[in-house]
């Protein structure tokens, strides 16, 4: 099965609004179950997936700062976000028959055990799926950055980022109908071009350890197939 999957071990990036469906605040459980479905396929055909929700349907701590408020704090609760997004993907993922674990940067004992490198490689090489919370456990770092240190650190073969469109444009599609869309891109022409698709802390990261990018649309949760396998519609960041 495994011969199928062009990367094997990934880190998952989903952006918390991602999880919001057609809601205005909160996951919609469809959306979830929709995400845990793909997951459960992918590790069918060999796949070994972490994953790293974002807290933006929930919280955005940047939003605090901008109001005058304290950013640790506002990051803080933005971690605790994350938490909850990856506890409901827990339960969704069970509901397939999906063993999965979430492991945050926080401690939070009564609710899911502290990430460890050591422990986090051992419940992927028994085959059950990571879901990694809480960031880095640092204000003023981004989960872009919390999932390009999580892929260093467990030797992912890609860093797949799941977006609401399709790829990496000159500019937000949505917003300017002229935008651009790339194909392929090297993580430093993303850094001069500053096109923003994760933070700069994030794609140094990355660069630095040759870890590459795929940039698709997870509107569609089967696309994350088609990303394993080198398929599909995506912008590819890599050299």
């Amino acid at each position: 099965m495994t011969d199928a999957l062009k990367y094997r071990r990934v880190l998952l990036k989903v952006s918390g609004e991602a999880l919001l469906g057609d809601r205005g605040f909160g996951i919609d459980p469809a959306v979830v179950a929709g995400i845990a479905s793909a997951i459960a396929e992918s590790v069918k055909l060999g796949a070994q997936i972490a994953v790293v929700v974002g807290g933006g349907n929930i919280f955005r701590g940047v939003s605090v700062a901008a109001g005058g408020g304290d950013r640790v704090t506002g990051d803080h609760l933005g971690m605790m976000a994350t938490v909850m997004n990856c506890l409901a993907l827990r339960s969704a993922l069970t509901d397939v028959g999906v063993q999965a674990h979430v492991l945050s940067a926080l401690t939070m004992p009564e609710i899911c055990d502290r990430f460890t490198q050591r422990g986090a490689l051992q419940i992927m090489d028994a085959g059950g799926v990571l879901l990694l919370a809480g960031g880095t456990g640092n204000p003023f770092f981004t989960t872009d950055s919390g999932a390009a240190l999580r892929a260093a650190e467990l030797n992912c073969d890609a860093l797949l980022k799941g977006t609401q469109v399709d790829g990496i444009y000159s500019a937000d599609p949505k917003k300017d109908p002229t935008a651009t869309r790339f194909e392929r891109l090297t993580h430093q022409q993303v850094l001069e071009k500053d096109l923003r698709v994760m933070d700069t802390a994030a794609i140094a990261l990355a660069r630095d350890n040759g870890i590459p990018i795929i940039v698709f649309s997870i509107e569609d949760p089967k696309a994350v197939i088609d990303v394993l396998k080198g398929q599909g519609r995506a912008t590819l960041v890599d050299g």
